[in-house]
């Protein structure tokens, strides 16, 4: 505490007494200076928010320094325009529109807007109904299935052979090993021509 009475204010800079003394962020205020900067609301412990050396209340302190656009209005349902120049929020112009570049490699994608061509029926796969297999994008329902018994398949029952998809059954018998010791059950012999 500096000689001749109290700390100064962080508002006025004038001496404050303790009996009218504010602390906020380790510095004193007058009771009567501690007002937010914007629009001169009287502040205390639960409604101070403090920016740099700048109190102020915490509406005026979202609208001037939180999160700006779509969702971050005042309530529900609300559309502001305010754009912030009472609060000395200069506006920067908006960049001028260049269109996006597709980042996606697949040619695929590249033909179909974004979206990838599906190996089975030749339509676009969306992200909701999209399932990765055999490098490739499938329809979740309807064509990620085995292509020798229609069963549907997940990634763990899977296994493709040039860019065909089968369960693990089916594969086996089809493209597996032949011969004695490679049936179905124990002691089985598979007949191959």
């Amino acid at each position: 505490m500096p000689l001749g009475g109290g700390n100064k204010c962080g508002r006025c800079s004038k001496t404050v007494y303790f009996a009218e003394e504010v602390l906020c962020d380790g510095r004193s205020f007058h009771k009567s200076c501690f007002l937010c900067m914007v629009c001169g609301k009287n502040l205390d412990s639960t409604t101070v928010a403090v920016h740099m050396d700048e109190v102020y209340c915490k509406a005026c302190y979202g609208k001037k320094y939180g999160p700006k656009g779509y969702g971050y209005g005042q309530g529900a349902g609300t559309l502001s325009t305010d754009k912030g120049e009472s609060l000395g929020i200069k506006q920067e112009a908006p960049a001028p529109h260049r269109p996006t570049t597709n980042t996606n490699p697949s040619k695929m994608a590249q033909k179909f807007g974004g979206s990838d061509k599906c190996p089975r029926c030749g339509k676009a796969v969306y992200a909701a109904e999209k399932v990765i297999g055999a490098g490739s994008a499938w329809h979740k329902t309807g064509c990620f299935t085995c292509a020798t018994c229609g069963k549907s398949l997940e990634s763990t029952t899977l296994a493709d052979k040039e860019g065909e998809i089968y369960c693990k059954g089916c594969y086996g018998k089809n493209f597996g090993p032949k011969g004695f010791g490679y049936g179905l059950g124990a002691g089985a012999l598979a007949h191959t021509q």
